[in-house]
């Protein structure tokens, strides 16, 4: 592993805003990354979510990005081909490109973008599945390197408790509730905790 991967839109390890999920725009985040080996010829990106219920779930294929290339902007349109190249593929959702994290609620889920470099172009058809894709890749991956961020979708009681909603900042913005009546507001803090803000 030697590309480094990041995003403008959190951290390593950190909270995915709500922007880039099914609780918000449901667009991709902005990517970028150095440290591609001489060789490199093409890259392929596989986002996925290891926590799913089901087993390993594909959120994201991209493959067939120019060497040239050191990001990706926020919102790459759904659709079989991106500008400057690059295809996408069908994930597991059924639709071809990206599909946002949107995991049920209770603990956070963490979701991989890892990256490969290549020392080929696939020339994979749009809407290849990640077996078609890996069995491709076999053979020609020069380095990889991957970005975790996590997300949660917390439950919520319109009793009592905690009411929660996801925001694009720290944390959630929630409220506290006694009954009918709102006692008070609050934040969840990505360690799960609470941080009352009255």
């Amino acid at each position: 592993m030697s590309l480094v991967v990041r995003s403008a839109a959190f951290s390593p390890g950190g909270d995915i805003p709500a922007r880039y999920t099914c609780d918000g725009a449901d667009v991709s985040p902005p990517l970028s990354w150095f440290g591609a080996p001489k060789g490199t010829v093409s890259y392929a990106l596989v986002m996925d979510d290891p926590d799913a219920p089901r087993g390993t779930f594909v959120h994201w294929l991209l493959y067939d990005l120019p060497s040239r290339t050191g990001s990706l902007p926020e919102a790459v349109p759904v659709g079989e081909r991106v500008e400057g190249g690059a295809v996408q593929g069908r994930n597991d959702a059924g639709r071809v490109g990206y599909s946002g994290p949107c995991p049920p609620r209770g603990p956070a889920h963490r979701y991989r973008f890892t990256l490969y470099a290549l020392d080929t172009f696939l020339r994979l058809a749009p809407g290849a599945s990640l077996d078609q894709l890996v069995r491709a890749m076999n053979g020609n991956v020069l380095a990889w390197g991957q970005l975790v961020g996590t997300y949660a979708r917390y439950s919520s009681s319109p009793a009592s408790g905690v009411e929660a909603q996801p925001s694009d900042h720290s944390g959630w913005r929630c409220r506290l509730r006694t009954g009918p009546a709102v006692v008070g507001n609050c934040t969840h803090l990505p360690s799960g905790l609470v941080m009352l803000t009255r």
